[in-house]
Parts: structure tokens; C-alpha cells; sequence
């Protein structure tokens, strides 16, 4: 479970986010939408311990983030806007650097790069993976960590249809499976109807829930709107 209160985030004089209150449950997709500037990535990268919030409390798994942060970071697996990987690794020592981190195996590894299809792409430096390859990479890590909270910001906008749709599958399983899951999307339509909860965040706030099988009747502009927010 992922729980925040009273959040708040400033760069320099520009306020991100103004007091944002956030409770996400286990067991099911819930979406995070809003415009750009609206705070989403702010807050992801807030409660996922790459940012400090101004004032707030996060806590993960029942984790303070702040008093136990070791505790909370190892239940969660986030996965950003633009991964980056050194571009001189290649795509298999990527994977099985961060799967020695999160104690897996070389099998678990080439199992997880081969359930995104860049298996074949091992011995490729990632420097040379195309945009779409390069997500597919980060996905197949994001999974190895096997975690209880699932964080995504953005995840589908460099994949391709087939893809995305292979994303939804593996969230929906790991729902079923009992995961925390907090999505931050543009990609409405895909979304409508799949998503258990929709988090409408303006302004640096939440501003209550959208139905999930009307995502777009709701909030047309945001599929417009589709680059990369703060």
C-alpha cells in the first residue's frame, strides 16, 4: 500500500505540489492523470525516494519513507519516464547487474529479458538499442524486482501497440496477484475500462477520482497533452 499526506514541493519559487494526499491499495491499477505541470512525476519520483518532499509523509508497505527508508525502497520498484542505462553495457549485463542487486538469477535474468522480447538483443550495447528496445529493457528490469509496489511513470508512450498491450497484461496479472500498482498516464483510451481507480491530480493536488470506464468524457484534453509533465 502506498500512502501520502500533505505533500508539498518547490523549485525554487515555482510550487509543484500543494499539500497532495495519495492512498493507493493493494490489489488493484489505480491510474494517476492530470495535465502537464500537473505534479504527477513530482509525486512518483517523491514516493519512490529519488526526490525529498518539502513537507509530507510517505510511507510504503507500512514504512515511513523518511524514518525507515531502507524498509520502504526494497518494497517497491519504480520505473521512470526516460530510463537511462550506461550506454557502453550491454543489454545483458544491464539485467543481470540489477538482478544480482535484487537477488536473482542468471535464469530469472534471461527469463525476464526474454519475456520482453530483448533476449535476443543481449550482446547489444544499450547505446544502440532503439527507443522501443530500450523500454522494452527497462520493463524486463523493473519486473525482475519481484516487489510489492509498482510504481510507472509513462510507461507505454515508447512502445508500440503490441507492447503496451503486453504491459497491461503483466500489470493486470500482478494486480491479480495481489501488487500495489500506481500508473501515471496520458495514454487514456488504452487505459478506460482496464484501470480499477483514476487519481486526478491539478494544480499540486489531488482532486478526487474519475470512473475508470470514463476516463476521456471526464478529462478529453489529456490524451492532447501527451509529453512529459513535472
Amino acid at each position: 500500500m502506498i500512502l501520502a499526506h500533505e505533500l508539498t514541493k518547490s523549485f525554487g519559487a515555482r510550487r509543484v505540489l500543494r499539500g497532495l494526499d495519495l492512498a493507493v491499495e493493494p490489489g488493484a491499477i489505480t491510474l494517476m492523470v492530470g495535465a502537464n505541470g500537473a505534479g504527477k512525476t513530482t509525486t512518483l519520483r517523491i514516493l519512490a525516494g529519488l526526490a525529498r518532499a518539502d513537507g509530507g509523509t510517505v510511507t510504503i508497505c507500512g514504512h515511513d519513507l523518511e524514518k525507515a527508508r531502507g524498509a520502504a525502497l526494497a518494497r517497491m520498484s519504480f520505473l521512470p519516464q526516460a530510463p537511462r542505462f550506461h550506454p557502453r553495457l550491454t543489454t545483458g549485463q544491464t539485467a543481470r547487474f540489477y538482478g544480482e542487486l535484487r537477488g536473482r538469477t542468471r535464469r530469472d535474468v534471461d527469463a525476464g529479458l526474454d519475456a520482453w522480447g530483448v533476449l535476443e538483443f543481449a550482446d547489444v550495447p544499450t547505446g544502440k538499442l532503439s527507443g522501443g528496445l530500450r523500454q522494452r529493457l527497462a520493463l524486463a528490469v523493473f519486473a525482475l524486482a519481484d516487489a510489492p509496489v509498482l510504481m510507472l511513470d509513462e510507461p507505454g508512450l515508447s512502445l508500440d501497440p503490441q507492447w503496451r498491450r503486453s504491459l497491461q497484461d503483466f500489470l493486470v496479472n500482478e494486480a491479480e496477484r495481489g501488487r500495489t500498482i500506481l500508473l501515471a498516464t496520458h495514454l487514456l483510451g488504452e487505459w478506460e475500462g482496464k484501470a480499477d481507480r483514476c487519481l486526478l491530480v491539478e494544480h499540486g493536488r489531488s482532486q478526487g477520482e474519475l470512473p475508470p470506464d470514463r476516463i476521456r468524457d471526464c478529462f478529453p484534453r489529456l490524451e492532447r497533452d501527451a509529453v512529459p509533465s513535472v
